[in-house]
């Protein structure tokens, strides 16, 4: 299998899968069933049966139809053969497990393939609310197969900004406040997203994310007409052999030099991981 086209329905097949192992075990509003069995990968970092089983959907799906790619998961041990690879895959099965643990309908099934460390194809599927938005390689984005773009907003002061709700508990976002029209949402994915379909202006964090959050939601938003940089303003590259990404700055394009030149002096978060040399670690608000 090698059409994009065919890749991106194995794609959907995948997320919309996973998504019935998540709605399974979600209850809107309330905490999730006993069933799920939530436990703690490391400090306030939760893994539930819901996080596994998608897994192991989604990897079914699309090893049994491309095994010569290679995969990186953030519920799989990671191997080194990816990186000889010329095309992975790159999948969060749950993103924003906090959120789906509290009945908080603010998490994504996260799908992305990169080759040579850029996402050509990405799917990113939202359950709870039926919400299925992917991309294709310089053929725009969409959601719920409607093409979809970024706002056209040109001022910062006052933009909607999507915050982490992690962050924004931590304190990380007070200094903001006053200077955009802040929203708390969970997943990072789910806020690259929201972000491509126009629904706000900009999305960022300072925090080190790791590449399964962010490969899927970076093709969206580019195709929308977006930006996603680094904090320096370079390009996203994936794949690598650490698969820690320092930061992440996303735009409706309009609005990126003026928050690269806004947060240049801003420090970067500490890296919560406690180990990040030897196993990718979970990120925040996961």
């Amino acid at each position: 299998m090698n059409d994009n086209t065919q890749l991106l329905s194995a794609m959907i097949r995948a997320a919309r899968a996973a998504g019935g192992r998540i709605m399974h075990y979600f209850r809107p509003g309330a905490e999730v069933s006993a069933a799920a069995e939530i436990t703690q990968k490391s400090h306030d970092h939760p893994l539930t049966r819901a996080d596994t089983e998608a897994n192991e959907v989604i990897q079914q799906t699309l090893m049994s139809e491309t095994p010569d790619y290679g995969w990186l998961s953030e519920e799989t041990i990671d191997s080194v053969d990816r990186l000889a690879k010329k095309r992975i895959w790159i999948v969060d099965p749950l993103d924003g497990t906090k959120e789906f643990i509290r009945g908080v309908p603010e998490f994504a099934v996260s799908i992305a393939l990169v080759e040579e460390g850029l996402p050509i194809l990405a799917c990113l599927f939202n359950p709870a609310k039926d919400e299925l938005f992917t991309a294709i390689a310089g053929k725009g984005s969409r959601k719920n197969d409607m093409p979809i773009q970024t706002t056209r907003t040109t001022h910062l002061a006052g933009a909607a900004c999507l915050a982490s709700r992690s962050e924004t508990e931590r304190g990380d976002w007070a200094s903001f406040k006053d200077e955009f029209a802040l929203r708390t949402t969970g997943s990072i994915a789910y806020k690259l997203s929201l972000l491509a379909e126009g629904r706000a202006d900009l999305t960022f964090t300072l925090t080190p994310k790791n590449e399964w959050d962010i490969a899927a939601g970076d093709l969206l938003v580019r195709e929308a007409h977006g930006q996603v940089t680094d904090k320096d303003g370079a390009r996203l590259v994936f794949n690598q052999t650490l698969p820690r990404l320092s930061a992440v700055l996303a735009t409706n394009g309009q609005l990126h030099p003026a928050l690269l030149r806004r947060l240049m002096a801003m420090p970067l978060n500490r890296d919560r991981c406690r180990n990040p040399d030897v196993t990718p670690c979970q990120p925040d608000g996961k």
